[in-house]
């Protein structure tokens, strides 16, 4: 499949650069497009042979931006805020704004026949166009999952995971869940996940397999899992990740830059800033007051 930067050769009219930037969770591919530009644009929004959501996360100009069913047809709902756009496969989309300086928004491409396997739902809402639609908690969320594109750090492989599963139950549950499936694990099924998840740190691990082990679709277990422990998975993972470290820093001389390689973390600052904003001190206080 082609981006948007690939297709968009010759670059349109006042479109001075283009870039783009990929992700993937749970069959669900994330473009992130910036765009720098002078004047009018009117472009073609592509992926048009894949259902899509789209978000606009940011707009520099003086005239609101709006996607288009048609070149020449003006989009026939009025502007709102951080919109959105839902296309089916095989509907083509234009982008247009009278005069723009910047943009940068972020499509959602769903491979619907592998989503519903994977979710155990179907997905026909997403085959009904929508333009210019408001959903800010949506918004919110592709905006984390956005945010989420490129880090290496192996709880992102689980908060993608847990944010697409997000999306998905946003785009099509209209009403709440009822049945079992909507509670809590079941004892082994969260003694199995937690072992699990206990012996694969610090490393990445997939929604999916915590999901097949306690034989729930991710959907199910995501909600079950929070339900049982107050946490989402990647939360826990995390917290988990933190607990490890404090016993490293009690019970051996290792420096703050071992630790943090030892668990995941980039550097020994991006282990610093997780663990003062989950224990409330920095790991080197920590480590002195335990200590003392």
């Amino acid at each position: 499949m082609m981006t948007r930067q690939e297709r968009l050769v010759p670059l349109p009219d006042n479109i001075l650069s283009f870039s783009v930037r990929q992700g993937r969770w749970n069959d669900i591919g994330v473009d992130i497009t910036e765009a720098h530009c002078a004047g009018r644009v009117l472009h073609p929004l592509c992926y048009e042979d894949q259902t899509r959501l789209n978000v606009l996360l940011e707009e520099v100009s003086n005239s609101p931006c709006e996607p288009r069913y048609r070149e020449h047809l003006p989009c026939a709902t009025g502007y709102t805020p951080r919109h959105l756009y839902m296309a089916p496969a095989g509907m083509e989309l234009w982008g247009y704004c009278a005069d723009i300086r910047y943009a940068k928004d972020v499509t959602l491409i769903f491979d619907i026949p592998r989503l519903e396997e994977r979710f155990g739902v179907q997905l026909d809402c997403l085959n009904t166009p929508r333009l210019r639609f408001s959903n800010d908690p949506l918004w919110g969320l592709v905006k984390l999952l956005a945010d989420a594109v490129g880090s290496e750090d192996p709880t992102a492989r689980l908060y993608g995971d847990g944010l697409t599963a997000a999306i998905v139950a946003r785009l099509v549950m209209a009403t709440k869940e009822v049945g079992p499936e909507a509670g809590k694990l079941a004892p082994w099924q969260l003694r199995r996940v937690l072992e699990y998840l206990e012996q694969s740190l610090p490393d990445h691990v997939a929604l999916a397999d915590l999901a097949a082990l306690s034989g729930l679709s991710q959907w199910h277990f995501s909600r079950a899992f929070k339900a049982s422990t107050g946490l989402a998975p990647y939360q826990w993972q995390l917290e988990a990740r933190i607990k490890r470290s404090q016993s490293l820093l009690l019970d051996t001389r290792a420096t703050l830059e071992q630790v943090a390689e030892a668990l995941g973390f980039a550097d020994a600052v991006h282990f610093g800033k997780t663990f003062r904003k989950i224990v409330g001190t920095t790991p080197a206080a920590w480590r002195k007051a335990k200590k003392n």
